[in-house]
């Protein structure tokens, strides 16, 4: 009887090499697209922390200007038992609250676009890998986090619409 198995796979005589992650270089025009992009992403990254603090100061203002102005509803409408003041302070809250949630989740794109720029203006003016890798890691993060986000906005448009028909057919009743 033979040891010839027709199931197994065949012997090679290749052996697998190993491929440095290290093979290809810089060239000047890739230094130049760099050199080019680092201005501008720290300058997008800039734009982005002032955006995202302005959204954070819009949702502290509903928070506290349609709180106060509930107690005017409340006044100019007797409606009697503050129920203005609750729903201007619950109105500004919900409208401060998702401003306020908009603006962190507005910082870190800008965090990731500003570090990655910072960094490799660091690396071409040092030329040290570890800054190179350091940028690509937060364009990877960046990405990352556009994409969860993605995930999120496209997950959220279904459940929201079910609820916009269920609360347009609750007020129509």
């Amino acid at each position: 009887m033979s040891d010839y198995n027709p199931y197994e796979s065949p012997a090679s005589g290749v052996e697998p090499v190993e491929v440095s992650a290290a093979q290809g270089t810089l060239t000047e025009k890739m230094i130049g697209y760099l050199r080019a992009a680092s201005p501008w992403l720290r300058f997008v990254g800039i734009v982005g922390f002032i955006g995202a603090g302005f959204l954070v100061l819009m949702g502290l203002g509903f928070v506290t200007v349609l709180g106060s102005l509930g107690g005017l509803v409340s006044a100019a409408f007797d409606a009697g038992a503050g129920f203005g003041t609750l729903l201007g302070a619950g109105l500004g809250g919900a409208f401060g609250a998702v401003y306020i949630i908009i603006g962190v989740l507005y910082f870190f794109p800008a965090f990731f676009t500003f570090q990655f720029g910072s960094k490799i203006r660091a690396y071409l003016a040092t030329s040290e890998d570890r800054f190179l890798e350091e940028a690509f890691r937060h364009n990877k993060s960046y990405w990352r986090f556009n994409g969860i986000m993605l995930i999120i906005s496209l997950a959220a448009v279904p459940i929201l619409t079910v609820i916009g028909v269920i609360a347009g057919i609750a007020a129509a009743l």
